[in-house]
């Protein structure tokens, strides 16, 4: 029994898989080592603060009355119509909620199964780099080329000719991300106006990743593909429920879509995940209903980033302040000669602050002596950070 392990287990490693140049996402290596230093993590994206206990309690709620059955593919009718009226709001765009509008197993699968449903072998795919790090593994996957544009340095501005002599006969898709993890930069109106212009006449789609849409800082405002009709009508908008109620592990998120590019979506999406979790999609339809919920939430993490912000003046960390996002960048030039990866490793092992380093979120490695701290902490916690961090 043993020798027909050993064996079956030696031919397995002589076949060929499909991502054998992608690792362990750099967030699982560093919140591993964050554990195993027990160093405060501002690795990961995520909260260490609690949802509203109402929305808790509105899950529960639906849970008890009997929601626990398979979700319709496309999503609870009533959360897709409080969508619809939300981006009407905000937007000025009323998307129909039969028809343009489908929840996800939150933003990651939607941007899986948008990619999927686009890109074919040979398709080249328009990515801003530094570039969060599921978009190549799925353009990968469906082979598809990443051509990797390179934001402006040093405040990740969307170089215009560069994006237009990036543009191909093969280009299907471009990928644009604002706000922008990891940078935190926005794309402004000029930007938009710009994309609008230079997509005119093609065929070329895009997916505009909004999940920060509701974080952004300094009397800025977000500019989403909604608001311009040509980029709208080529748009897969994608937004994420998890990420503006505190609520990442619940999986939830949203695409909306003109009609024709939403009924090729739900061909993918019925096949890679059928439905979200169906009572939270309730509880959040009768949650959004307080629109205050997410309109406060600019103010909610700019008090955050400033008190971090705040707590560094005295730190050798060169800042430049986040315009959107709850990450930070924070440059350490001047302070160590060492690539990115390393310092991050030394950071998390030897002074006990586990942050991110950006040079994963390039094609090709760059050492701009660059990290990426997430700030979406409670006071306590980004207090103790900043004071270690103070003391390099």
């Amino acid at each position: 029994m043993s020798e027909n392990f050993t064996q079956n287990a030696t031919l397995k490693t002589q076949h060929s898989f499909k991502l054998p140049q992608f690792g362990t996402t750099i967030f699982t290596v560093m919140s591993q080592l964050a554990n195993e230093h027990q160093a405060i993590n501002l690795a990961q994206g995520f909260p260490n603060f609690p949802c509203s206990d109402q929305l808790v309690d509105l899950v529960t709620f639906y849970m008890k009355t009997g929601h626990n059955q398979y979700a319709p593919m496309p999503g609870v009718a009533a959360l897709r119509e409080q969508i619809a009226k939300k981006t009407a709001l905000l937007y000025g765009h009323l998307p129909d909620s039969n028809s343009d509008i489908t929840i996800t197993c939150g933003a990651t699968e939607a941007v899986f199964s948008t990619i999927t449903t686009c890109v074919q072998p040979g398709d080249e795919v328009i990515v801003f780099e530094p570039a969060f790090d599921i978009y190549a593994p799925a353009i990968s996957l469906c082979g598809g080329a990443l051509k990797p544009v390179a934001l402006s340095l040093p405040d990740y501005r969307l170089d215009h000719e560069l994006l237009a002599k990036s543009i191909s006969s093969k280009t299907k898709l471009i990928i644009l991300n604002s706000p922008h993890n990891p940078s935190g930069a926005i794309v402004s109106h000029e930007d938009m106006l710009f994309l609008e212009q230079l997509l005119k006449g093609t065929d070329i789609l895009l997916l505009s990743d909004e999940v920060y849409e509701h974080i952004v800082f300094d009397g800025k405002k977000h500019h989403s593909a909604h608001e311009y009709p040509d980029l709208r009508n080529r748009s897969f908008v994608i937004s994420s429920l998890g990420k503006t109620y505190h609520t990442t592990g619940w999986r939830m998120g949203y695409v909306i879509a003109p009609k024709a590019l939403m009924a090729e979506f739900r061909k993918v999406h019925q096949y890679i995940t059928f439905s979200a979790h169906t009572p939270s999609q309730y509880a959040f339809a009768e949650f959004m209903k307080d629109e205050s919920q997410y309109l406060g939430l600019n103010d909610f993490f700019q008090q955050k980033r400033d008190l971090f912000l705040n707590a560094l003046k005295t730190s050798r960390f060169k800042v430049i302040p986040t315009a959107g996002t709850y990450f930070q960048f924070l440059s350490y030039q001047g302070m160590s000669d060492g690539n990115d990866v390393a310092y991050a490793t030394q950071l998390t092992a030897i002074h006990g602050v586990a942050a991110i380093p950006v040079s994963v979120f390039y094609q090709e490695p760059q050492n701009n002596h660059m990290l990426r701290f997430c700030f979406a902490k409670d006071e306590e916690t980004l207090l103790k950070a900043a004071e270690k961090l103070c003391k390099i």
